[in-house]
């Protein structure tokens, strides 16, 4: 049997050409695609959360296991460390609930931001969409730059996603000044 045949097999299955489950079998067939905002179920009530999001959350809870005399787990450490790596939305000089206010303005500003078509058509900013683009934290991001590394707003004109941009900027720029 092929590997991924046998991968969506049930476990201690004695045939291998056994068909897989049901439920197996439709999760299989949603074929996903961030550049078309199609993702699989599992995705559809979830929270997502930017690069710096994560970074004051797992700074707080580093702070915590601290004074509990706690050690953290080297996923815990790595993880941490990769948010920071890629976290321009810092400011060691502000007090971290005042950045957990900021960004979780800008995730609203994002989740609520709505255009009109010319057809009359009301488009809305995805979850992941939100995410990715509060990852985007230089500055300098051009609507070519946005597009090309989140492919799916090319469904937006050009104005609109310059628009989603100088809210980024606005934001970016009250956290690190």
């Amino acid at each position: 049997a092929s590997a991924p045949a046998a991968a969506a097999g049930t476990a201690g299955a004695a045939n291998s050409s056994a068909a897989p489950p049901p439920a197996a079998a439709a999760k299989s067939a949603t074929v996903e695609n961030a550049a078309e905002l199609s993702f699989g179920p599992e995705f559809d009530d979830i929270h997502i959360l930017s690069n710096a999001q994560v970074a004051v959350i797992l700074q707080h809870s580093a702070r915590s296991a601290m004074n509990r005399d706690e050690e953290l787990h080297d996923v815990y450490r790595k993880t941490q460390k990769y948010v920071n790596r890629f976290n321009g939305m810092t400011n060691p000089e502000k007090d971290p609930e005042e950045l957990v206010n900021e960004l979780d303005n800008l995730q609203d500003a994002l989740t609520t931001f709505r255009k009109e078509t010319e057809e009359g058509e009301e488009m809305d900013l995805h979850s992941s969409e939100v995410a990715a683009l509060m990852n985007l934290v230089a500055t300098d991001t051009m609507v070519e730059e946005a597009v090309a590394l989140i492919p799916s707003l090319s469904r937006f004109p050009e104005a609109a996603i310059d628009e989603i941009l100088d809210l980024i900027r606005s934001t970016m720029i009250r956290i690190v000044s």
